[in-house]
């Protein structure tokens, strides 16, 4: 019910694809015109040249469509670029090439949506164009024979996500279908699971359905080249599920098409020699542990660049370009550091005397696509969704795209929280965590995007042992025990020698079944771990009531109109922190005190949205009024004034024990910025700081100054008080509905701003 299935008919379709109508073929606009011109080249023996991509979406698209063509007696070969003198889409240089040899009609898929010039090309030499894509939209569109985007549907139609596999899927669908021979296009499942998987597209709707479908095709597929690369790679056929796909099948597919021609990926995934797929299960196996070994080069060289130059980092988005690096491998690593550093990251390869080519990896929140749009008077080309794109510029023109897509960037994620958060969908004791459960769960998978993987918590664990595992020892093998001296065992991924807690802790983790040695056993992946909550907050599955918001933000009588309020109704919360000036008399709450009510007042502005909505789901209010008065200011002078004033206190009144979320909501601030504080202060010798267990901390005086410290002190406060500004701004100008974004379905009242 969290994730909208409010029907018993929704959660059977959801769970059961037997129970889930698929949609017709025919929704896709175009798809009868595209049908009617493939058709028309079948039965009249025409040439086609099926047009790729090199990616796995790509390749087994591709695959896709030569099999059906092959299938229903086409003459048909195809073309996927490669990507070091290509790169993607359709360069009329290769398609001169290809239109040299006799051809009549080219179909693409997942590519050509913005492909005008070539698809001129191509017509005025005689040449139909059917485009099938999955890509955003352009605003100027190839004048193709027929299109067929699923973006031209309305946002909640189930074809909706298809990503470019999944058009192609369609497409083979109503070719089958027209030839009477409907049911023959299941034979193609197991490779649209592939490309789904691989190109991450978000599984609702015929997505799911489609990825349900095509796994159960992928453990009893019989493509002798799929058997071969899931034995090198350690993948069982009968256990296979999304995470086979994703970490084991997928990447030795795209390192082909990344390293090397992925031309021969449909030999590879249509042949019946088993020589010939062994040999080519080979070749990507080699080609993807080379790839593994050029990210790792690449990652340590970049974040070398990092270290040595800290501007980057204060950024809103990171930009690098070498001439070293190799243009098939870049996104890998792009994505990695946008995990790490919570940034979009662009990075560039720029070969001497070529054009730089690039790959860009996002954030959420961030439309990575729209940032770089607005530079494109400085770009030769882009293209791509939210949260990836890729694109191409002269190279003299690097430092000016850089300092444009912070520009962009920063004014996308303007006011909003850039921590992350992990959101847990459920609590468990360790004795519940049997494999009767873990399977049970299971059924709510396949997961991805649309439908993210559960996470579950153990409360008030300890870590009680360690074992390093891996390669180089990357990984750890962490043993958790409950107060009922009840044991688990944790695999934490990429561990990397991060510090273990310790101490009593909440730990968020995934559960999954693994089989090993013919032993089956339930598996917890680490997701993180935090000091223990004293308290469980137990999260509603019914659907909340529209929550009545008031604006009296600006009002020149806010204090009488509260005072009125307050004499009138006796279940009002008034959040008032960081030393808000007033004229009124009541009882005073932070963030923290403040009790359930049916009426909330936001006297104070928030620092984030995070904290914003926390406060919220406190109070469980029905009507939330905003006023917003300012506190101890984002300006550093003040706030390093305002916290030493609070630790002194703190030394002197309470044995120097102190709480830095209290000390947060005290001062009307993010923890982040408490802590860069405190930071500060240990650096500049005024206290002495040590973390305990929980969530306080000792605070001596005096400390000992740390030169070294300063900066990067000074430096990452400074980014944190910007960040809050900036929340202020948002929270002071923006329309109620937008201030309270994300909390729920809203009434707003009419506008009462002065």
């Amino acid at each position: 019910m969290r994730r909208g299935v409010t029907s018993v008919a929704a959660a059977q379709a959801f769970l059961d694809p037997d129970a889930y109508a698929p949609a017709p073929p025919e929704d896709l606009p175009g798809i009868g015109v595209a049908v009617a011109r493939v058709w028309h080249a079948i039965e009249n023996h025409k040439p086609i040249l099926v047009w790729g991509d090199f990616d796995v979406d790509g390749q087994t698209a591709t695959t896709v469509l030569v099999t059906c063509l092959r299938d229903l007696g086409a003459d048909v070969r195809h073309h996927i670029p490669v990507r070091e003198t290509e790169s993607h889409g359709i360069r009329v240089t290769a398609l001169a090439e290809e239109l040299s040899r006799s051809v009549s009609l080219i179909v693409t898929c997942d590519t050509g949506i913005d492909a005008e010039e070539a698809v001129s090309y191509a017509m005025a030499h005689g040449v139909d164009v059917v485009i099938t894509d999955h890509h955003e939209l352009p605003s100027s569109l190839p004048q193709a024979s027929a299109i067929v985007n699923p973006h031209f549907l309305a946002e909640d139609h189930p074809l909706g996500d298809l990503p470019g596999v999944g058009v192609a899927y369609k497409l083979a669908e109503a070719l089958y279908a027209r030839a009477g021979r409907g049911a023959d296009v299941l034979g193609l499942l197991d490779l649209v699971a592939l490309g789904i998987v691989a190109d991450v597209a978000i599984q609702r709707g015929e997505t799911r359905y489609l990825l349900q479908r095509g796994l159960k095709a992928l453990r009893e597929t019989r493509r002798l080249g799929l058997q071969e690369l899931m034995k090198l790679a350690g993948v069982k056929a009968d256990s296979l599920d999304e995470e086979s796909i994703g970490f084991a099948i997928a990447p030795r597919l795209n390192a082909l098409g990344r390293l090397s021609d992925a031309n021969p990926i449909v030999d590879f995934l249509t042949t019946d020699d088993l020589t010939r797929a062994r040999v080519l299960a080979s070749e990507l196996e080699s080609l993807n542990s080379r790839r593994r070994m050029m990210c790792d080069q690449v990652e340590a060289a970049a974040e070398q660049r990092l270290e040595a130059d800290a501007e980057q980092l204060r950024g809103a988005a990171i930009v690098l370009a070498d001439p070293h690096w190799p243009a098939g491998i870049i996104g890998i690593v792009a994505n990695r550091l946008a995990e790490r550093h919570r940034r979009p990251v662009v990075l560039l390869s720029s070969p001497p005397g070529e054009r730089a080519r690039g790959s860009a990896r996002s954030v959420e929140g961030c439309h990575i696509t729209e940032a770089i749009a607005t530079q494109r008077e400085l770009l030769d080309g882009f293209g791509g969704h939210a949260m990836a794109a890729g694109l191409a510029l002269d190279p003299a023109h690097i430092e000016s795209f850089r300092r444009g897509l912070n520009r962009a960037v920063s004014a996308q994620l303007a006011g909003q929280e850039v921590e992350p958060t992990l959101e847990v969908h459920g609590s468990v004791a360790l004795s519940e965590l049997t494999l009767a459960l873990v399977s049970d769960l299971a059924r709510l998978g396949p997961f991805g995007p649309g439908n993210p993987p559960l996470t579950l918590v153990a409360r008030d664990v300890e870590v009680v042992g360690k074992r390093p595992m891996g390669r180089n020892e990357r990984h750890v093998r962490v043993t958790i025990e409950d107060r009922e001296k009840d044991q688990r065992a944790v695999v934490w991924w990429n561990w990397d020698g991060a510090s273990i807690p310790a101490g009593r802790v909440d730990l968020a983790f995934s559960a999954g079944v693994n089989e090993f040695k013919g032993k089956t056993e339930v598996r917890l992946v680490w997701r993180d771990a935090r000091a223990s909550a004293a308290e469980v907050v137990e999260v509603s599955a019914q659907p909340a009531e529209p929550l009545r918001v008031e604006d009296w933000r600006g009002a020149a009588d806010a204090e009488h109109r509260l005072a009125e309020l307050l004499a009138r109704d006796s279940a009002v919360a008034v959040w008032d922190e960081g030393q808000v000036s007033r004229a009124w008399s009541g009882e005073r709450h932070h963030r923290f005190s403040l009790p359930t009510a049916e009426t909330l007042v936001v006297w104070a502005r928030p620092p984030s949205p995070a904290v914003l909505r926390s406060v919220v789901e406190r109070v469980a209010p029905t009507r939330v009024v905003l006023v917003g008065r300012g506190g101890v200011a984002a300006e550093r002078a003040e706030f390093l004034k305002y916290l030493a004033g609070l630790a002194k206190y703190a030394i002197g009144h309470a044995g120097g024990i102190v709480d830095v979320a209290d000390l947060a909501a005290n001062m009307g601030h993010r923890e982040v910025s408490v802590r860069w504080g405190l930071s500060w202060l240990v650096a500049k010798g005024i206290v002495h700081v040590e973390e305990r267990g929980d969530q306080s901390v000792y605070l001596a005086a005096p400390g000992i100054a740390d030169d070294t410290q300063m900066n990067q002190s000074v430096d990452r406060l400074q980014e944190a008080l910007g960040e809050t500004a900036a929340y202020w701004r948002h929270f002071a100008n923006a329309e109620a509905a937008h201030v309270m974004a994300g909390i729920g379905p809203l009434v707003t009242a009419s506008p009462d701003r002065h």
